[in-house]
C-alpha cells in the first residue's frame, strides 16, 4: 500500500487543514475593543475623566469620602454605570471631590496611589470600607482627634491614615509604605483637590455631596435610580 492509500495520513492531512482554517478564521475575527472605562484622563483642574471624551452625555460627580450618602451611592450606582453607561462610551464620567475634613482629605490622597489607571478600583475599596473607617473615627479619643488638626496635611494624613485603617486598606491592595507616603505627601495632589473643592463650593454652588451634574446642569439627585433617569433623558436629547 502506498502512503497516498494510508487512511491514517489521510485523517492527518484532514486534521492540519481544518486547524489551518481555523487558525485563519480566528486571525481574521476582529478583537473586541477595551471597555471605555479602560481610558482615563486627568483633567485641568486634577480630576479623573473615565469613559470616552465624545460621549453624548458629561457626568460631573462632587463626592466626600466622609460623606454616607457618596457611599450609599457607590454601592448602588457605580456598578450599573460603569457596564450600562461608561463602557458602552454612552456617559463621560468625572469624579470631582468635594472635601469636607481631614479625614476626607486622607482618603481622596490614599485614592491617587497608582495613578490615573488606578483611581477607580482605590475608589470603590475606599467607599467599600467606609463603615470601618468611619467607626474608627468615631471610636477616636479626643488625643488624637485633637493631633489629626496638628501639623502639615501630610503629617495629618499620615496620622489618620495609621489611626483609621486606611493604611491597611491600601497595603493590602498593594502599595507599598513608600507609594503610601509619597501619595499622602504630594503637595500638587494636595493643591489639586483643594482647589476642586473651591471650584464646587464657589464656582459650582454645590452645596452638598453628592452632587451631580448632568451635561453642565445640576440634576438635583443624589440616588442611583433618580441619576438613572436623567442620565436617559439626557441620552435622548441628545
Amino acid at each position: 500500500m502506498s502512503a497516498f492509500d494510508d487512511p491514517l495520513l489521510d485523517r492527518r492531512t484532514a486534521v492540519l487543514a481544518l486547524s489551518g482554517a481555523a487558525l485563519t478564521l480566528l486571525a481574521a475575527t476582529p478583537a473586541k475593543p477595551a471597555a471605555w472605562s479602560q481610558t482615563v484622563t486627568t483633567s485641568p483642574i486634577g480630576a479623573f475623566l473615565v469613559g470616552n471624551p465624545d460621549a453624548k452625555v458629561r457626568l460631573v460627580e462632587y463626592f466626600s469620602y466622609t460623606c454616607h450618602v457618596c457611599a450609599d451611592f457607590a454601592k448602588a450606582g457605580s456598578l450599573p454605570l460603569k457596564t450600562q453607561y461608561v463602557d458602552r462610551g454612552l456617559v463621560l464620567f468625572e469624579y470631582r471631590n468635594l472635601v469636607r475634613d481631614p479625614v476626607d482629605m486622607t482618603a481622596a490622597l490614599l485614592a491617587r496611589c497608582g495613578g490615573p489607571k488606578a483611581f477607580a478600583g482605590n475608589h470603590q475599596a475606599i467607599f467599600a470600607a467606609f463603615p470601618a473607617f468611619i467607626a474608627k473615627v468615631q471610636k477616636a479619643t479626643e488625643a488624637q482627634q485633637k493631633s489629626w488638626f496638628e501639623g502639615t496635611t501630610a503629617e495629618r494624613a499620615r496620622k489618620i491614615a495609621a489611626g483609621t485603617g486606611l493604611t491597611a486598606l491600601m497595603r493590602a491592595r498593594g502599595y507599598t509604605q513608600v507609594q503610601i507616603d509619597a501619595a499622602l505627601d504630594s503637595e500638587v495632589a494636595q493643591a489639586e483637590l483643594t482647589g476642586m473643592t473651591n471650584i464646587g463650593l464657589n464656582a459650582d454652588r454645590v452645596g452638598g455631596t453628592p452632587t451631580f451634574f448632568v451635561n453642565g446642569r445640576n440634576a438635583g439627585v443624589t440616588a442611583w435610580p433618580a441619576l438613572k433617569s436623567k442620565l436617559d433623558l439626557a441620552l435622548k436629547a441628545s
